[in-house]
């Protein structure tokens, strides 16, 4: 007997959702924030985009202590929006600095996940734009509309 997946029977729909978002626990975070998501969501954006700054900063300056605290709010904020593989690029910038500023030197070996941190914030920032934003294309979908001409997409005009 085949095991039930416990979906929602919807699960077709999240193929087009990049799978670098838990997008069950993003929907639940959506739901339990009520009209406070998109402010927390926005949030996201602008804490990531500093908190991202600062680690370039820390690393291209060599100072180990001042990757912790970017690195451990962007960890924060993406597990509260379910961006799993974000959160854990940051929790280990954050674990290694706290090691590092613990035996005074400088966590090198941490520059790949640091480039990585900012494509896959980027990405995931993409991925949750896409979501919430009904102004950007959810994806391909039928080209033509029922009883329309396709070239009449201004604002107000029929």
């Amino acid at each position: 007997m085949p095991e039930r997946s416990g979906g929602t029977g919807f699960e077709h729909l999240d193929q087009a959702r990049p799978d670098i978002i838990d997008w069950g626990h993003f929907d639940r975070s959506r739901n339990e924030l009520g009209p406070g998501f998109i402010r927390i969501l926005g949030y996201f954006k602008e804490d990531g985009v500093k908190s991202i700054g600062q680690i370039e900063l820390a690393m291209r300056e060599q100072n180990s202590a001042a990757l912790v605290i970017p690195a451990h709010t962007l960890k924060g904020e993406a597990r509260q929006l379910g961006a799993e593989p974000l959160a854990k690029i940051a929790e280990l910038i954050e674990s290694t600095a706290r090691i590092c500023v613990e035996s005074h030197r400088f966590p090198d070996e941490l520059v790949p996940q640091v480039v990585e941190l900012r494509r896959l914030f980027d990405r995931t920032v993409e991925a949750f734009d896409k979501e919430t934003n009904p102004l950007m294309q959810r994806g391909q979908g039928p080209q033509g509309g029922f009883g329309r001409r396709v070239a009449n997409q201004g604002f107000g005009r029929l």
